[in-house]
């Protein structure tokens, strides 16, 4: 007659271990759950009796006991979203998934679109712990309207309306945008205009008073900028005209690479060579900086950083739900290539 197969050993329980230690199911639990107000002996005593029973907790169990999910939100725009493989976006969030898997939580997409106040009454209802904010168009409500959410929210970029009540993580702009006009003005460069992003924009606004700034240390005329809605089309209608009103051009620094491409697309239409008659300095350093005729000198955003440290934050909130906002600036740095 053939052996019978060994019966399944049950899996250990909070109580087993409890049991094992010697204390209440009450005080193992937080152990288990990282609440620091358990003296030393019994915290050896109940890891002692986990890892020799083979513990592990149920996942649903210890978020509730927590009061946690151990998930967050990502927050984008279904634009946003549509253009992901062409945007600087993709950096970001991918530093933000690594961050996240090495975590073991969760991300939840949401679109923020017309209904914004759905989205709000998602963050409200106990679905995620948190969430992380990376649209483009900061022209959104999404900082007024989540200003007060159950949950923390971080922004990637400055949020330009009332910055100091929301926690986000930027890079430098100003400073990056001081680099890359110091940069034309060392070159030679004496009309230098610029391509500037949307003024509702934080970033956009930063960058562009770095590019003035500069000109006027320098005793240099600030053509009036034009601006883009940081588009490769956006760029090439603002670079027409840009031209249209300074056809003397020989320096254009523009706010980032996705329309500085449009720009040169410009330039070379109209006839001018790249750096020999306009200088051209583009905003992000990604790929299409790189890739460009010629390699475009770019003011480089380390993204990948920015997505990591986004979820360090959000989780700084998440364990202390009463700190005020947090802030996390960036420094930029100059790529010089062949465009200047």
């Amino acid at each position: 007659m053939p052996a019978l197969p060994p019966t399944p050993r049950r899996a250990a329980t909070l109580e087993d271990v409890a049991a094992a230690a010697g204390v209440s199911r009450a005080t193992a639990s937080r152990v288990l759950n990282g609440v620091p107000t358990v003296r030393a002996s019994a915290v050896d005593a109940v890891r002692r009796a986990a890892a020799d029973l083979g513990y592990r907790p149920n996942p649903a169990a210890r978020s509730l006991a927590r009061g946690r999910h151990d998930s967050i939100a990502l927050v984008l725009t279904e634009r946003d979203l549509a253009e992901l493989p062409h945007s600087f976006f993709a950096e970001p969030l991918r530093g933000a998934t690594a961050a996240v898997t090495r975590r073991s939580l969760q991300m939840v997409l949401l679109l923020a679109g017309p209904d914004e106040a759905a989205l709000r009454r998602y963050l409200d209802g106990s679905h995620v712990d948190g969430a992380l904010v990376i649209v483009e168009a900061h022209s959104t409500n999404l900082p007024r309207l989540l200003r007060s959410s159950a949950v923390p929210v971080v922004y990637l970029g400055r949020p330009v309306e009332d910055p100091d009540s929301h926690s986000y993580v930027d890079v430098d702009n100003y400073g990056g945008a001081r680099l890359a006009t110091a940069e034309l003005v060392q070159a030679g460069r004496r009309v230098i205009g610029t391509i500037a992003g949307p003024q509702d924009m934080g970033v956009a606004v930063d960058r562009l008073a770095g590019w003035r700034d500069v000109l006027a240390e320098h005793g240099l005329p600030a053509p009036t900028p034009v601006y883009g809605n940081f588009t490769a089309d956006g760029g090439a209608n603002a670079m027409a005209r840009l031209l249209a009103t300074r056809p003397d051009l020989d320096g254009v620094f523009v706010a980032s690479d996705l329309m500085a491409m449009g720009a040169l697309r410009v330039l070379a239409a109209s006839g001018r060579r790249v750096p020999e008659d306009v200088a051209v300095i583009g905003y992000d350093d990604s790929i299409l900086a790189r890739t460009a005729t010629p390699p475009m000198t770019s003011v480089r955003q380390p993204l990948e950083e920015m997505g990591e440290l986004m979820v360090d934050v959000l989780l700084q909130l998440i364990a202390d739900p009463a700190a005020g906002p947090v802030r996390r600036i960036l420094p930029a740095q100059l790529a010089r290539r062949e465009s200047v």
